[in-house]
């Protein structure tokens, strides 16, 4: 039996997150039947962590086990030959077996993107988050070091989130000011909670048109009240940038 692990790129729009449900398009039920295609055989696969209705992934990892001597070189082509091109397998390459995308991972890296133009886009509305009022950068960057170390963040997580811990560590934490108006938060973890991207970046935002102060983010963390922080912004402005294995710094 071998296990293979693909890194995957998908524009979320379409999709009902990454989760199989029964009766709505889902990426990991799509790669599946991909996969059954080319290999004939019913797989599992397993990513390194679901992605919502509308996110967007550059970095995907999931891995599935097969007993089929297709050469590893030719899987990702194969499997792309019966995707939807909303979808990419971007490599594939055979892993120990004791591999599991989502047990073996170190770090999971994400970015947001905002776009904060006075009149926001036509083409790129589903791969952004158009905030109109003028942000302070300044102050987010302050804002987001905050963020950084080991904090329980239940004040940033949304009901419904099934981790009995809310404890999580953010090794880096990152406000970035692009071209055309463009503003990217990037955020690195051991793993996050249900929403938690999007609410921490809600909050920055309030931090940004002044709502907020930054050295504000250091009591609404320790308050573990979600109603102190910021709004969830929507999903169309989250990317899944990276998953790492490697050691941790």
């Amino acid at each position: 039996m071998r296990n293979i692990k693909l890194v995957i790129e998908y524009d979320g729009k379409e999709f009902n997150g990454w989760q199989k449900q029964p009766n709505k398009l889902n990426i990991q039920g799509t790669i599946e039947r991909a996969i059954e295609t080319i290999t004939k055989e019913k797989v599992d696969l397993m990513a390194s962590g679901r992605t919502d209705a509308g996110v967007h992934a550059l970095g995907q990892v999931a891995n599935f086990k097969t007993n089929s001597n297709i050469p590893i070189d030719k899987f990702a082509i194969a499997i792309n030959s019966n995707l939807k091109k909303s979808i990419i397998i971007k490599s594939a390459e055979e892993v120990d077996e004791k591999f599991h995308s989502r047990l073996s991972c170190k770090k999971k890296t994400y970015r947001y993107i905002i776009n904060n133009s006075k009149y926001g886009t036509a083409i790129y509305r589903n791969l952004e988050t158009c905030i109109k009022e003028k942000l302070d950068i300044k102050k987010m960057k302050e804002a987001v070091k905050y963020f950084e170390g080991e904090h329980d963040f239940k004040a940033f997580k949304a009901s419904g989130t099934s981790s009995k811990s809310s404890v999580r560590t953010i090794y880096k934490a990152e406000v970035i000011e692009k071209e055309n108006d463009r503003i990217y938060v990037e955020l690195t973890g051991n793993g996050f909670l249900y929403n938690m991207v999007r609410i921490i970046v809600g909050t920055l935002v309030e931090v940004g048109i002044g709502k907020i102060q930054p050295e504000d983010i250091k009591k609404i963390i320790e308050s573990k009240d979600r109603k102190n922080a910021g709004k969830t912004l929507p999903p169309q402005g989250l990317y899944l940038l990276r998953v790492e294995y490697g050691d941790v710094p």
